[in-house]
């Protein structure tokens, strides 16, 4: 199956990075290169740009639709957590804009194989990057009824997760769950009736917990972001497209607090602590997807983008 993904905000991304012809941009999660290429086509021969992805078949797509741009292109597999390290090794110390889309690209979910699905039977897997270990599988069959409970009420915000958690501990005493479908059947009679037709497939939020825990997003996110703003130059943006609340609020609130990073008391006339902002957040509020984007790409329903900018160093 070819790897295809609709990149969403394009025109609003692009026209957040504010391109320098000449500059140097980092796509931390580079897909099929959508917004990899219309980065490439606004930069002259002296401009540079670096792809990160932990997909391998992203990796190959991505390589394929920048082919004509290959003399400024280096493409790497490996997770944009590791930017800084991926940037050394390149001999690049600062760069002009860098790019996150954090959504699940089209190819991951609709290549039943990957185990990202709820909707076809397939062996549980779910991860980005296939060199790791450990699958959805594990998750679904090793963690504790706890763990699953949390796990389902914090990252799929699911308000039958204590029940779901407790079907799922029932369901694998007898057998290991080895499949998406039958994941999917022991989520939906853990749901009341009449609630499994509210909100899209029953199993949705649940599949997308395991998803997150299973691939460390929100934790990889949280941790990699001050040093990303860290790599730019001055008056260099980050724009960071989001699909889920929490992934939002761990962007807005550190966009915000590298905006003002004073940890004084309010009630201090001046600032003594000696934190310095590292620049400005360009959108107070996110930008949203256009209602024309969203008649033509359902998956851009939940999407946000938040611009960071640096100052000066």
């Amino acid at each position: 199956m070819e790897f295809a993904h609709t990149s969403v905000l394009l025109k609003e991304t692009i026209d957040g990075l504010h391109i320098r012809p000449d500059g140097i941009y980092v796509d931390g999660t580079l897909g099929g290169g959508g917004h990899a290429y219309e980065v490439c086509r606004r930069l002259s021969k002296n401009g540079r740009f670096v792809g990160i992805d932990q997909d391998e078949a992203a990796i190959d797509a991505a390589g394929r639709r920048l082919a004509e741009f290959e003399e400024q292109v280096d493409i790497v597999r490996s997770n944009y957590c590791e930017m800084t390290q991926v940037m050394k090794e390149l001999g690049i110390q600062k760069v002009d804009g860098i790019v996150l889309d954090l959504g699940v690209s089209s190819y991951q979910l609709d290549e039943p194989e990957r185990g990202f699905t709820y909707r076809e039977d397939v062996p549980l897997d779910m991860r980005m990057d296939r060199r790791q270990p450990q699958t959805a599988r594990d998750i679904v069959n090793e963690y504790s009824e706890m763990e699953l409970y949390r796990m389902i009420r914090d990252y799929g915000e699911d308000k039958f997760a204590k029940n779901i958690a407790k079907h799922i501990v029932a369901a694998r005493a007898a057998k290991p769950i080895e499949t998406t479908l039958e994941l999917s059947e022991i989520v939906k009679a853990a749901i009341p009736m009449k609630f499994r037709a509210v909100g899209g497939h029953p199993a949705k939020r649940t599949f997308q917990a395991i998803r997150i825990e299973l691939n460390r997003e929100l934790e990889v996110l949280k941790n990699s972001l001050d040093d990303m703003i860290e790599l730019l130059n001055s008056g260099g943006r980050i724009c960071i497209i989001t699909f889920h609340s929490l992934e939002d609020r761990i962007v807005k609130n550190i966009f915000r607090t590298n905006e003002n990073p004073c940890t004084c008391p309010s009630d201090f006339p001046v600032c003594v602590c000696g934190k310095k902002p590292k620049g400005r957040v360009v959108t107070r509020k996110p930008v949203l997807p256009s209602e024309e984007e969203l008649l033509t790409n359902s998956r851009a329903k939940s999407a946000k983008l938040r611009i960071f900018e640096k100052g000066e160093v």
